[in-house]
């Protein structure tokens, strides 16, 4: 993880030096459910690493006994275009975006943030927690979702992962309160966060919501907050928390302080001080993707993992 992490704040930086060639996302809804398929490329260019991700998002399909969300990541030679690499992207997608969501901890947080609040209890919820350790000496940790099952399965797995305390509340609002790192890993289209709760030095960092007709947020926290985001052009045209708080006249896209890559390169400044409230919005980018799958790809030939294939 700690790896990654740095992985992942050298591509937030190349992305928003605009060294990444990266378009935004195309989108397919597939199908009478709307499902989701989503097709990301991306080519860096120092170091060389070129790709795509392929991710879907079906929501029947636990009840098929499959991850609602899967995704495959191709990785070619950028110099001559040839297939270098074909891996499963759920894991990758999972830890990457932890690790991106704990570069934007890294800089946005409060120096001495220690108290955690996560909504949601799925894989991400568990890569986040493993992930905010590496940045951040965590204490206290408090864990949410409607599910009292869920909540005591993820305290009973991620205890003895990381030194903090973890505990599980019986509402949302009895996590949040007082707590100055908070993580929305859901997949609800309605906020699930209020306003209210968000004390003052709080860091908020939002993964769910990635369509422009959802929301995950109080609409007041983002007018209220400093709002950061992985990529500009993404969030105004996929955030739900962005798009419909322009739509409904509370903010401009001048709201959008800064990308997390230029907080990281200095060009934007994050946190002022020690009251302000900051969210991170993250979408997912493919040189997210494309970085992650390439580190994979280099430990695998280092190590002598995988299986090589002629095609």
């Amino acid at each position: 993880m700690d790896d990654l992490v740095a992985a992942m704040e050298a591509a937030l930086a190349r992305f928003s030096a605009g060294e990444v060639l990266q378009p935004v996302r195309s989108v397919l809804m597939v199908g009478p459910t709307k499902a989701y398929f989503g097709l990301m490329p991306a080519y860096v260019p120092t170091p060389g690493s070129l790709g795509a991700k392929l991710v879907t998002v079906f929501a029947d399909n636990p009840s098929k006994n499959l991850p609602s969300h899967l995704a495959t990541i191709l990785l070619l030679d950028p110099e001559t275009g040839s297939l270098q690499a074909l891996m499963d992207g759920r894991y990758i997608t999972e830890a990457r975006t932890a690790a991106v969501s704990a570069v934007s901890a890294r800089f946005l947080a409060k120096a001495d943030a220690s108290t955690m609040a996560i909504i949601g209890t799925g894989v991400q919820a568990r890569s986040h927690l493993e992930a905010f350790a590496n940045v951040r000496q965590l204490k206290d940790v408090r864990v949410w979702s409607p599910k009292a099952a869920s909540r005591d399965r993820f305290v009973s797995d991620m205890s003895g992962h990381v030194t903090a305390a973890i505990r599980a509340t019986t509402t949302a609002e009895e996590a949040v309160r007082g707590a100055d790192l908070i993580v929305l890993v859901t997949s609800s289209p309605t906020p699930v966060l209020d306003s209210a709760w968000v004390g003052a030095g709080a860091h908020v960092v939002s993964v769910g919501a990635c369509r422009p007709e959802q929301r995950e947020m109080d609409p007041a926290l983002v007018a209220r907050a400093r709002l950061f985001v992985d990529s500009r052009a993404a969030a105004l045209v996929e955030s739900g928390d962005v798009v419909l708080g322009i739509a409904d006249g509370l903010f401009t896209a001048a709201h959008i302080r800064g990308e997390l890559g230029e907080v990281v390169l200095g060009r934007a400044e994050g946190r002022q001080n020690d009251t302000d409230v900051t969210i991170f919005k993250s979408l997912g980018m493919a040189v997210e993707d494309v970085v992650a799958a390439d580190l994979v790809l280099r430990r695998a030939v280092e190590t002598g993992t995988g299986t090589e294939l002629t095609l």
